[in-house]
């Protein structure tokens, strides 16, 4: 892979990063496993695990980056990027069991607790832990951000909670020697739960990515604004992408053209259209399109009139690729129909009713989604 190439320098970022989160959760995992075998304290042996399995999570991180950059080949012809997602719900299961354990064992602790042995110096170490913290998880997220990384933004967000979480225990050790009271399991088990609530909102947002969700809509407004902008182009219309890992986008969409545009014009505003997707986002975008009447005036009044009409039905949400066919002298269009309809079919059936009985044509209504803003 060339290293200029941006997907490269991307992972490269990914993994010097997680190298670093690496080390540096090695190094508070020794210490804080020192201090709290030393302390007898449950809730620092409890932090120093959580800081080793987010060291192992770095570690796959890495693991999926790399299997993630493989190339396309026959067999996976849109390429291996959804591997980091993958990745993303093997780290929030291996948080998920973290916070398990750790429930169990805080629980063990609160009704059996022991005596603790807090000193300055494990007190100090606390405090290190907590900056140490607080500064790489804004690190990782800020990379995470710049290089559009799911894993790196939960890390860093993981990281930052980590340094909270390190500070109810700070507030443990001050309690127990001040007042000598012992409120390590119950703080334990509030780490517990911060830990199943962050691998649980980790894992819903990963699956979220799978099933398929909502394209940006600051992307797709851009993009269908520049398309607009393009020599020919009257409308862009249907834009759909299609996600196959944070690096690898696919689209399609429609663009209203003039009639009278000739095959050749076509196909010049469709590889125009393909080089601006594929220069300034990275993407394959795939282009069709819809001819605008410019032939009969009299379609065009009652494009506005229909308009006007559609905007009585609860559900129309818009309409485009109005059109007249000459030969048959149906007419035809696309309707936009929100998803809260519970019966599109019976709904487009009833609106060519009505509109055929008005204007006594012949009116086909396409279905269409807002699969995008």
């Amino acid at each position: 892979m060339d290293r200029n190439d941006p997907v490269a320098q991307r992972d490269r970022k990914i993994v010097r990063t997680s190298v670093i989160a690496i080390l540096t959760n090695l190094f508070l995992v020794a210490f804080k496993a020192v201090v709290g075998l030393m302390a007898n304290s449950i809730a620092i042996v409890l932090d120093a695990l959580n800081n080793l399995s987010d060291a192992l999570s770095s570690v796959i991180t890495i693991l999926g980056t790399k299997l993630a950059s493989r190339p396309a080949d026959a067999k996976h012809p849109f390429g291996y990027g959804r591997i980091e997602y993958l990745t993303a719900i093997i780290i929030a299961c291996m948080v998920l069991a973290a916070g398990a354990g750790s429930a169990s064992a805080s629980v063990k602790n609160i009704l059996n607790p022991e005596a603790t042995n807090y000193s300055v110096v494990t007190l100090v170490i606390v405090v290190v832990g907590i900056i140490t913290k607080l500064v790489l998880g804004g690190y990782t997220k800020k990379v995470g951000k710049e290089t559009d990384s799911d894993a790196l933004v939960a890390s860093g967000a993981d990281a930052t909670f980590d340094a909270i979480i390190s500070a109810g225990t700070l507030v443990a050790a001050l309690v127990n020697m001040f007042s000598g009271y012992v409120i390590d399991g119950w703080v334990g088990a509030l780490i517990s739960i911060a830990i199943l609530k962050a691998g649980l909102e980790m894992l819903m947002d990963t699956l979220n990515s799978i099933v398929g969700s909502r394209a940006d809509a600051e992307l797709t407004n851009e993009i269908k604004a520049k398309l607009r902008t393009m020599d020919g182009v009257l409308g862009a219309y249907d834009l759909v992408l299609h996600n196959y890992g944070p690096t690898k986008l696919m689209g399609s969409v429609n663009v209203a053209v003039y009639d009278w545009r000739t095959a050749e014009e076509l196909h010049a505003i469709s590889k125009n259209a393909q080089k601006m997707a594929l220069e300034e986002y990275h993407m394959e975008l795939y282009v069709g399109f819809y001819a605008v009447n410019t032939k009969m005036n009299d379609l065009h009044q009652m494009e506005l009139d229909v308009s006007k009409e559609l905007a009585n039905y609860k559900h129309v949400m818009a309409m485009h690729a109005f059109y007249e066919d000459r030969l048959t002298k149906v007419i035809s269009f696309d309707a936009v129909i929100d998803f809260k309809c519970k019966d599109a079919t019976y709904l487009v059936a009833q609106i060519e009713k009505d509109l055929g009985e008005k204007y006594g044509r012949t009116f086909r209504i396409q279905i269409d989604r807002a699969y995008s803003d």
